[in-house]
């Protein structure tokens, strides 16, 4: 066969080209997670914050229970993206999340009504909480097991079916 033959692009080979690029992604983005995901030492239960309704939590209260962690911004493209992902595991599973330099409470009350949103907000206006956890990159979503051992860091844009999986593993 010469150097000059085209090959002929059937449907299963467009189909094969298309998986294996997909695979190269998932792992591609596994291994720049692994690269990039804070170093963590703070103890989740050590916490006790206050929602932006004025409701304390005890994060020593999740014990026994897996623990989704969530921070973001309001002002973050990605995040305003991945925030019906985020509705949709707080109806589930037990999720704080923690906006980071979003202004005051009323604003952020304001987006949460606006986007129909109802998990418990935390605001880390001054990025206090963020710092403690080495937070870099928005979204991060971090994922811990019913003994408060952190199992899963998630940088970046968070799917449902990604987040369910997680959860149910660590189950």
């Amino acid at each position: 066969m010469s150097s000059n033959t085209k090959e002929k692009w059937t449907l299963k080979h467009i189909v094969k080209e298309i998986l294996s690029t997909l695979v190269l992604f998932f792992f591609l983005s596994l291994l720049i997670n692994y690269l990039r995901q804070p170093n963590i030492t703070e103890n989740i239960y050590d916490y006790k914050l206050q929602d932006i309704k004025g409701n304390s939590i005890d994060f020593s209260s999740y014990e026994g229970k897996p623990l989704v962690v969530h921070f973001w911004g309001t002002w973050c493209p990605t995040c305003r993206i991945e925030t019906s992902n985020i509705e949709d595991i707080s109806e589930n599973y037990n999720l704080i999340s923690i906006v980071v330099n979003s202004g005051e409470n009323k604003a952020i009350k304001e987006f949460m009504e606006e986007h129909e949103l109802t998990f418990r907000v935390v605001n880390d206006q001054s990025s206090n909480v963020a710092n403690k956890f080495n937070i870099g990159a928005y979204p991060t979503t971090l994922i811990y097991d019913s003994k408060g051992k952190l199992k899963f860091t998630e940088m970046g844009y968070s799917t449902k079916v990604g987040l369910k999986a997680r959860l149910e593993f660590i189950n």
